[in-house]
């Protein structure tokens, strides 16, 4: 995540501060050689492919932001996160596919660089390659795992990260549901937020919100990457010479990278990038069998599921496109629960003929799953349109409300999961809602502008 961020904004930004402030900002980029006495790698195929880790350093945090942060407790020097990035032949799309950091995982034979010992192949959690052999060994890894060829390496830490948001001015996130995690110390309300660097680093990082784990902690990572991409592209940071270079002197004092990623590629691929939005990065995770998958001597590891995964990397070689294409929608308001998940049914409480035909119609044509047979409601005219649920199925209820403006909630134990919607005479149209995690195709990929804030 964080080294998606530190690439987004080099390449969205290298174009717009001219060849000399680039070479000069090249220097500060520290050097690796992941690829090194390398052997049977894959075949290259189309467009280009980063690895890119965010690992767990702090050396350079202060002991007051580990604290109000909680980043105590020493460092394991693994990959905390783990994404490859491909970069489409046209450049004019950026795939983002998360490799869960607890995949299993077999590492290649492979000779320790620092002792000389030489290591038989066995089984680990993917981010203990890091651990093991460093970049070189995760390279190898990964593209064993994956079969395609890795063409550029880089990685930031925590520090980098926190200061290339602050630099950017923040970065703006949204959430339906409240988000807490006593482990980071990540606590947001409902709504929008303007996060820092810190708090920023508590989102990505969170991962005991929920029973998505590991996996709700990637989908977070990729929604924050959306948002700091409209955030660089949409704030003038890219226009501003002066401005971008602050952002980017920041970044770079904690990059490595290899010897083959520098000026002239950066240059070379920014410029060809220069129209680059939201909307041309999809994102997504690689298709799992499920999670709990057990290894003795490692623990609970997540296994890919073998068909799909192999199927995503296949697209990724041929340069295809991963989320389906869909017309931009219309801004709407942000629910806990989707609306196709949620039944309702239709009264009319007033005596205006066709009411309740009209508001069926609104609310399917914002995606609830209405029964399109609107009733008329017995008795004399209701002035506030009101929704009755039964109280087991009260997020639907929140949410069906946000549709409804002004109305009224009415609990009615026993009611069942179909929500009753009574239009009375305040009733002046239905508001568009939609729900944080859209439809995500086949394998589970939106584009970015489908996850930023409405």
């Amino acid at each position: 995540m964080r080294v998606a961020t530190t690439l987004s904004v080099l390449v969205l930004g290298a174009g717009g501060i001219g060849h000399a402030v680039v070479t000069s900002l090249d220097t500060g980029i520290g050097r690796v050689d992941p690829f090194r006495d390398m052997k049977n790698r894959p075949e290259s195929g189309h467009g280009m492919n980063l690895l890119v880790v965010g690992t767990d350093g702090r050396d350079k945090i202060t002991k007051k932001e580990k604290q109000k942060y909680r980043l105590g407790g020493a460092p394991c020097h693994c990959t905390d996160t783990i994404m490859l990035v491909h970069i489409s032949a046209d450049r004019e799309r950026a795939s983002v596919v998360s490799l869960p950091r607890d995949s299993y995982a077999e590492i290649p034979e492979h000779t320790d660089a620092t002792t000389g010992k030489h290591h038989e192949p066995h089984p680990v959690k993917l981010n203990a390659a890091y651990a093991e052999g460093g970049p070189s060994l995760t390279v190898r890894t990964v593209e064993h795992m994956t079969k395609v060829k890795i063409d550029h390496f880089l990685e930031v830490d925590f520090t980098s990260f926190m200061k290339t948001v602050d630099a950017l001015g923040g970065v703006e996130i949204c959430n339906a549901r409240p988000l807490k995690d006593s482990y980071t110390g990540l606590d947001l309300a409902v709504g929008t937020h303007k996060l820092d660097g810190g708090q920023s680093l508590q989102y990505v990082r969170s991962r005991h919100i929920d029973g998505a784990a590991d996996l709700g902690r990637m989908q977070r990572q990729q929604r924050f990457l959306a948002a700091l991409i409209h955030q660089a592209t949409s704030s003038g940071v890219l226009l501003n010479p002066v401005k971008l270079r602050e952002v980017t002197s920041t970044m770079l004092n904690s990059v490595r990278a290899d010897k083959g990623f520098g000026t002239e590629e950066l240059l070379a691929l920014s410029k060809a990038m220069r129209g680059f939005t939201a909307a041309a990065s999809e994102f997504t995770s690689v298709p799992v069998s499920g999670a709990g998958h057990p290894v003795k001597g490692i623990g609970s590891t997540v296994k890919w599921d073998e068909a799909k995964s192999k199927k995503l990397f296949q697209m990724l070689r041929e340069d295809r496109p991963l989320a389906p294409h869909r017309p931009k929608r219309p801004k709407a308001t942000l629910v806990d629960v989707s609306p196709q998940q949620i039944r309702v049914q239709v009264y009319n409480g007033t005596h205006t003929d066709g009411l309740g035909k009209k508001v069926d119609a609104s609310l399917r044509a914002t995606g609830f799953s209405t029964t399109r047979a609107p009733l008329t409601g017995g008795g004399r005219e209701v002035r506030r349109t009101y929704v009755t649920y039964d109280p087991r199925w009260d997020r639907s209820a929140k949410s069906l409300a946000a549709a409804l403006p002004g109305c009224e909630l009415r609990a009615a134990k026993g009611q069942g999961p179909t929500l009753k919607v009574t239009a009375g005479t305040d009733y002046k149209g239905v508001t568009a809602v939609r729900a944080e995690d859209p439809y995500r195709g086949e394998f589970g990929a939106v584009t970015g502008d489908q996850v930023v804030c409405p």
